[in-house]
């Protein structure tokens, strides 16, 4: 239309119709540069094999998939891994949130690479929202020098749920790892408290990291997760802090001493030392590298690697069989009607899972 204000009543103004705003997309975007590229599982797996960050990247996101097509091709990613993997120290690393655990990773790692060598791979597990499911994946953030480091690869992940403090996937994970040639794997579990991890039945050392004033001697000896800990480190000593961690250390030895003797043989022991600062590292990897000698000697070493092999079995078992009760067709359709009947008070939960069970099991039968 026209602008009224190109009439001829008003002299001297002129008004243009303008150009047409152009697109907000780029017209010379190349889009094919950001497809993804769907990679075989050969691809995958040579690229592992000669240490390619980018496709062990892609196969551990594959493992953590929830997509039924993702992990039939992890599976077969693994097992063409698996004859390459075991060949390195796992070192699970956990502790009360706050107790400076990617710290302490971050000065574990550099101590590590810049004595001994090798490869050092951090798989970071971070809690999952009750409500939105979603996770920072922020660890890497604290892990500044290591995060640079040429040898080093950290691997944040959610929790997804799972209980213990690690991913449900994070034993492949350490499996894809291995076989891309990384002889050190660090686990950082989310942090727990008085229960039971299950990073103890995928490392072959647990360190437990406190906090000087977390609690008595009795609380200590209450502590589940100290009775599975192959050693404590008191954390934060430094400045002021420093005789309050060695009133705290001896606390915690003196709790240890309530437990029973592990069956590795190896007496607990508890020290102290600064993550920040860096103070007492050295100490802490000759204990490490002293309690391998002394599992690898009487055996305990190989015996405990073969336990929790079959531990995952058995875990590996009872996934399936939850997730096959769950993905059932019948059983989906009936817990809506039982979750109304406990709601209402109609029937107890136990009588409603007993009935959803016999169900279950009914139609496996047919």
């Amino acid at each position: 239309m026209e602008h009224p204000e190109n009439s001829s009543e008003y002299q001297g103004l002129q008004v243009n119709k303008g150009v047409s705003q152009p697109s907000i997309i780029n017209p010379y975007l190349n889009r094919s540069r950001f497809r993804r590229v769907e990679h075989t599982v050969d691809d995958l797996v040579s690229g592992i094999l000669k240490g390619d960050v980018t496709m062990l990247s892609q196969a551990i996101t594959l493992v953590e998939s929830m997509i039924p097509e993702h992990q039939e091709k992890a599976q077969k990613v693994i097992e063409k891994c698996l004859p390459h993997a075991c060949k390195s120290v796992r070192i699970g690393i956990s502790g009360v949130p706050g107790a400076g655990k990617s710290t302490s990773i971050d000065q574990f790692g550099l101590h590590v690479l810049n004595n001994y060598g090798g490869k050092l791979a951090v798989l970071a597990i971070d809690p999952s929202s009750e409500r939105s499911k979603g996770s920072i994946l922020g660890d890497k953030t604290r892990m500044e020098k290591l995060a640079v480091h040429p040898k080093a690869f950290i691997r944040p992940s959610p929790s997804a749920g799972s209980l213990g403090g690690v991913a449900r996937k994070t034993r492949e994970t350490i499996m894809l790892c291995e076989a891309a040639g990384y002889d050190k794997i660090f686990v950082e579990t989310v942090g727990v408290g008085q229960s039971e991890t299950a990073c103890h039945s995928m490392v072959d050392f647990f360190l437990l990291l406190q906090v000087a004033g977390t609690g008595d001697e009795l609380q200590g000896i209450k502590r589940g997760i100290m009775e599975i800990s192959d050693a404590i480190v008191i954390n934060k000593c430094d400045g002021d802090n420093v005789k309050r961690c060695e009133l705290a250390a001896q606390g915690f030895r003196n709790a240890l001493h309530f437990f029973p003797m592990p069956e590795s043989g190896w007496q607990r022991k508890v020290l102290t030392y600064s993550g920040f600062y860096g103070y007492g590292i050295k100490e802490i990897w000759d204990m490490i590298f002293e309690y391998f000698d002394f599992v690898k000697q009487n055996g305990y070493f190989d015996y405990r690697r073969h336990e929790q092999n079959k531990y995952w079995m058995y875990e590996t078992i009872d996934n399936a069989l939850r997730n096959s009760f769950y993905n059932n067709p019948e059983i989906k359709s009936a817990l809506k009607t039982m979750e109304e009947c406990v709601r209402n008070d109609e029937m107890t939960s136990f009588v409603a899972a007993s009935n959803l069970l016999e169900k279950y099991f009914g139609e496996m039968q047919r």
